[in-house]
């Protein structure tokens, strides 16, 4: 009876397991796509980004309401001193970062992108050496010669480059390796008091909506002004279905933050590691397949380089978080209702785990 048990135990956590990694892989993926095909259309990204964070504002501050409402519990609201000192920095990267990179959509493909993009792991690392979060190893040099090379096989004689897009999505990677080592010195601030993905990602937004706009207003306010698909429209029905396409965006981006933090509580952030090199390999494949994107036997041998400096780096990771206290899932989900299960209350067990994490996210 005990052995059944166990083994059903064993089958429920990976079928949870796999639901999870399938729910983030919808989301990822789909907001890489969805982006692309409506910037075709829509050649507003960086409007487009903005109405995206108001979304996510309104969704996270939405549930922080609910979650107040069923467990009785104030959620944290930073002072002035704190909000403008500590997550400003973090919010104007992470600002850079996600603009930029929907901007490149208007002259890259999926492919480059993905490709490009995932050469965040490479900054990641370096500016983990630079605020001594990493220390010089043998091996990190290896890794980062590894995905740098990978990454020049993969544009080399690309005949789908295009030099402004790739400089936009580089430059967002660069300041994505500032993102993530700045967000993870912001969430080891346990004083702050933001753990919590919704309270970080509701803290974060309207900063990042602020820092976006004089770019916004320098690059495409005077045409989004005069544009018939927004301010100047004389078609109700489209105006409608353009908002609502924009909307929709929202809910994915918000989607993709929620299922990363919930693949990691459940899980842990080795499983969304494995699960973002293999979704970048998906990703690579839906884009040849499904928009035709042209990639070159050398380019698949950059990309398999690439993805091998990045699978290393986690290999490692993972081999020194076993030898320090073992392979362990955030805690903070396993009691309480079920809405406070998705929005991990508690702390990471440890500095390996998060910091596992955020090299992770430089592969979205």
């Amino acid at each position: 009876m005990g052995r059944w048990a166990l083994d059903v135990a064993f089958v429920w956590k990976a079928v949870l397991t796999l639901g999870l990694v399938l729910l983030y892989y919808c989301f990822s993926i789909g907001i890489t796509f969805y982006n692309k095909w409506l910037t075709k259309s829509f050649h507003f990204p960086l409007f487009m980004t903005m109405l995206h964070l108001a979304v996510i504002f309104l969704f996270s501050a939405l549930s922080r309401a609910l979650v107040q409402c069923s467990s009785h519990r104030a959620r944290v609201v930073l002072s002035w001193t704190d909000y403008l000192k500590r997550v400003a920095p973090t919010a104007l990267a992470t600002a850079l970062d996600v603009g930029l990179s929907n901007w490149s959509f208007l002259y890259i493909t999926v492919s480059l992108y993905t490709m490009t993009k995932s050469s965040a792991v490479l900054f990641i690392l370096i500016f983990s050496l630079i605020f001594k979060l990493e220390e010089l190893r043998a091996t990190l040099v290896l890794v980062v010669l590894l995905i740098a090379g990978g990454l020049f096989m993969f544009t080399y004689k690309s005949t789908q480059f295009n030099v402004k897009g790739f400089s936009l999505v580089l430059g967002a990677s660069f300041i994505g390796g500032i993102r993530w080592t700045l967000t993870q010195m912001l969430l080891q601030k346990a004083e702050l008091g933001l753990q919590n993905p919704i309270d970080t990602m509701f803290h974060l937004q309207p900063l990042m909506f602020l820092g976006l706009f004089p770019l916004f207003a320098i690059f495409e306010g005077l045409h989004l002004s005069t544009s018939e698909k927004i301010f100047r429209f004389q078609d109700t029905v489209l105006l409608l279905r353009v908002l609502g396409s924009l909307f929709l965006g929202g809910i994915l981006a918000f989607g993709l933050g929620f299922s990363e933090f919930l693949l990691v509580s459940r899980t842990s952030s080795l499983t969304l590691s494995i699960a973002g090199i293999f979704k970048e390999v998906c990703t690579l494949l839906l884009a040849a397949h499904l928009l035709g994107d042209q990639i070159s036997l050398l380019n698949w041998l950059g990309f398999a380089l690439c993805l091998s400096g990045i699978s290393l780096h986690v290999a490692l990771k993972a081999l020194h978080s076993r030898g320090d206290s073992g392979s362990k899932p955030l805690k903070g989900l396993g009691s309480g209702p079920d809405l406070e299960l998705l929005l991990r209350s508690g702390q990471p067990e440890g500095e390996e785990e998060e910091e596992d994490y955020f090299v992770a996210q430089g592969q979205q």
